[in-house]
């Protein structure tokens, strides 16, 4: 989508100071939508949520609506861009509601293919099993970042690898020391066993007997 990032974005956190008292918008694409809006409102005053074809309870419309969101129902048809800018949202009925940002919850996806055919075991939600320090249930794979925890940013995932990389060197370490251990053994067990030379014998006084 040529508007990412610039005036149709995801995550309120990273780009909530950019259109910061901007009329705002959030698509309802996913269920998080309700909690976007909400956190939105904490940047500006006018934030608008649409549905589209979710069917908002009563709970969160009065949720919505206490918070200072404005619920404008009605499937969306398209945004509205004009000279390299977004203009509004269009409802399938034809009417425009200008916005200057737009916020979609995006779906995450990790690209871990390559973890899925090494059989790393995942939980009943799909996501990849992982101890503190990355290791997975493959013996010598370790996994960080969003292949790990889809939630993620940058900072935390630059963290999670660097303790990663740590666990990483404790385990080759060990495999050497082992090997090490091996090698010693095997050396000590093929050195041939040569008795002790005895001592010349020398009486008091006398002499090498």
């Amino acid at each position: 989508m040529k508007r990412w990032g610039r005036d149709v974005l995801h995550c309120p956190y990273c780009h909530g100071y950019e259109v910061g008292d901007e009329p705002i918008g959030v698509l309802g694409t996913h269920p998080e939508g309700v909690r976007h809006a909400m956190l939105l409102r904490q940047w500006s005053a006018d934030i608008v949520f649409f549905p589209h074809t979710m069917d908002l309870t009563g709970d969160e419309r009065e949720r919505l609506a206490a918070r200072g969101v404005r619920v404008v129902d009605g499937p969306v048809k398209r945004l509205v861009v004009d000279d390299d800018r977004l203009r509004g949202v269009e409802l399938a009925e034809g009417s425009v509601v200008p916005r200057g940002a737009v916020f979609v919850f995006p779906r995450m996806v990790p690209h871990d293919d390559l973890l899925t055919g090494l059989g790393c075991a995942r939980d009943e939600s799909g996501q990849l099993i992982t101890d503190p320090s990355g290791r997975t249930s493959v013996p010598g794979v370790w996994a960080v970042g969003n292949v790990a925890d889809r939630r993620v940013q940058v900072i935390t995932a630059a963290g999670m690898a660097s303790a990663a990389a740590i666990a990483v060197n404790h385990d080759l370490v060990e495999e050497e020391i082992a090997r090490d251990v091996e090698n010693h053994r095997v050396a000590e067990a093929a050195s041939p066993a040569f008795p002790q030379p005895l001592a010349d014998v020398v009486a008091p006084g006398g002499h090498a007997g």
